[in-house]
């Protein structure tokens, strides 16, 4: 069987271990010959990379591995592009969450302003990602899951049209089937889902069993019942407890279908302002608890020798699924997954040139999504708006254009008031000047 080589691309990110012990766990389904590493912040990837180090020796102890701040280096001749960048870091996410909030609307990272702000900085890595990729790689499988993954996704469009090797992907679906299956006392891959809209902006419509029994209306009746809580809630920061807690009020209001958690934003903005704290963000949260405690146990590894007795050496369902859809690819599975792929008619009375979020086929030829039929009016509704916001950020981006860059804040759900988003603006692009194209 052909072994792989593969690059992770933001190697410092503390995602990583998980990817990491998941493609231990997944040697026979994708097995690697070489695995690299590769992030501009030397320091921080070097926590992860002796990590990985350790983790190797006991687990995969015939794979090549090294970790590099040299893109040649990281990206030659390698098979597979896993993307997990942050462009700007903590501190612009800070920033992110902010500014918004002290205009009294939505601060988060990949919703309304804040998202608006992080996908103006991770265009333009992101198509250099790619550029550099085929260029000292030849034409690599880029498995994309950078944030905001919609407007990354739009953006790659129009620089790579029709590219079947770039396959975006977004990890909140199968976070949420995971915690779906574990109220349902099932396993995951034992749901057939059906799912559509944009990125973390959808719903499940259809939910069933291998024999194909309804799972939808008794998962309803628990979530209205009981509530929800992710299935890993014991290692869960407590602002995701509380958004997978609001879909119990969503399906309140909605109860057709199952929504994708960050539809909170969209739905009840005010509310989800109303209990966000400016000077204590998601930013803060994270710092101190994920990002604390797997730095920490990296290094503990580290001088231990050993991942005995850690909490950060298992496999998540987003690092799962990461691998599940290498593996479909290389071994030419066509297996299923919620992926973000252009419409061409998947949505039949939504855009073409959309990039909807919904059940897809995976194998050699790339990403193939199943035939949705028609969204509602409802769905529609939202779904229009959300996608004119995205066309008009990747517009603005393009053409350095504020107008375009207004008009995509004035249309998004989390702000609607034109004065309160030409101020946000304002003050996000004094924030980010280095990153940013002059608007003009």
């Amino acid at each position: 069987m052909k072994k792989y080589k593969a690059v992770i691309v933001g190697g410092g990110s503390t995602w990583t271990p998980g990817l990491l012990k998941s493609l231990c766990e997944r040697q026979a389904d994708f097995p690697l010959e070489e695995l690299r590493m590769y992030d501009i912040d030397a320091e921080r990837q070097a926590v992860i990379g002796e990590f990985a180090k350790v983790l190797f020796a006991e687990e995969y102890p015939e794979l090549k591995f090294l970790y590099t701040t040299d893109k040649a280096q990281a990206y030659k001749d390698v098979d597979f592009v896993f993307c997990q960048i942050r462009s700007g870091g903590f501190d612009m996410r800070m920033l992110d969450e902010q500014i918004p909030l002290a205009h009294g609307v939505v601060g988060q990272e990949t919703c309304g302003a804040g998202g608006f702000a992080y996908g103006l900085r991770s265009i333009p890595d992101m198509i250099q990602i790619v550029r550099d990729a085929r260029e000292y790689a030849g034409d690599p499988w880029i498995l994309n899951y950078t944030n905001p993954a919609a407007i990354v996704a739009v953006a790659l469009e129009r620089v790579f049209p029709g590219d079947r090797k770039i396959v975006n992907m977004c990890d909140q679906p199968v976070n949420l089937l995971e915690s779906f299956a574990k109220a349902l006392g099932i396993r995951r891959q034992d749901i057939i889902p059906e799912y559509v809209g944009l990125n973390h902006f959808g719903w499940f419509t259809r939910l069933t069993d291998r024999e194909g029994n309804d799972l939808l209306s008794p998962l309803r009746e628990r979530i209205l019942s009981d509530g929800f809580l992710p299935a890993d809630a014991a290692e869960r920061d407590a602002s995701w407890l509380h958004t997978y807690a609001m879909v119990q009020t969503i399906m309140r209001d909605f109860p057709d279908y199952v929504p994708n958690t960050y539809l909170q934003y969209y739905l009840y903005p005010d509310q989800v302002v109303a209990r966000l704290d400016p000077d204590h963000t998601r930013t803060e949260e994270v710092r101190n608890g994920r990002e604390k405690r797997v730095l920490t146990q990296c290094r503990q590894a580290a001088a231990q020798g050993s991942t005995r007795g850690l909490t950060i050496a298992r496999s998540e369902a987003h690092a799962d699924m990461i691998v599940e859809v290498a593996s479909s690819i290389a071994l030419d599975k066509g297996e299923s997954f919620i992926m973000i792929t252009r419409n061409n008619g998947t949505v039949a009375n939504f855009h073409e040139d959309a990039m909807v979020e919904t059940v897809a086929r995976v194998d050699a030829g790339g990403v193939t999504a199943a035939p949705f039929g028609r969204i509602d009016v409802f769905m529609k509704g939202l779904m229009e708006g959300q996608y004119a916001y995205e066309q008009l950020t990747v517009d603005c981006y393009f053409e350095g254009s504020y107008k375009k860059a207004l008009q995509a804040l004035t249309l998004n759900r989390t702000l609607v008031d034109a004065q309160k988003a030409r101020a946000v603006l304002n003050d996000l692009i004094d924030a980010n000047q280095r990153y940013w194209p002059e608007l003009k």
